[in-house]
């Protein structure tokens, strides 16, 4: 019995938190990032549609592999069972600080 690996990744994306599930994630040959592939989204077969899904769906249709910068990383988990893919406002008032960027992020006021 082969068993199926499942990530749930968590990433920055221009001020916004993308949660997304994949089936294979690992250290790209291009320095600093890291390579996401065969993102896994809800069937179309499911009754309830979740519109922050579909946005997702809509935006890597077509992608065969992503590749993320690894400072926008915030974790990444093995998980059991597909959850909810979605995107969040980055500033929702947790505890979490980022690094200062020199991208020139919100955090860069030095």
């Amino acid at each position: 019995m082969s068993e199926t690996r499942l990530y749930k990744i968590s990433f920055i994306n221009k001020d916004k938190v993308y949660d997304i599930f994949a089936k294979q994630v690992y250290e790209s040959d291009l320095y600093g990032f890291l390579a996401i592939e065969e993102i896994v989204f809800g069937n179309a077969s499911e009754i309830v549609i979740d519109p922050s899904e579909e946005k997702l769906k809509a935006e890597f249709t077509g992608v065969k592999r992503s590749f993320v910068p690894l400072h926008s990383i915030i974790r990444i988990d093995e998980v059991k069972e597909r959850g909810l893919c979605k995107i969040t406002d980055y500033d929702s008032g947790d505890n979490v600080t980022a690094f200062p960027s020199a991208l020139g992020g919100k955090n860069n006021s030095e």
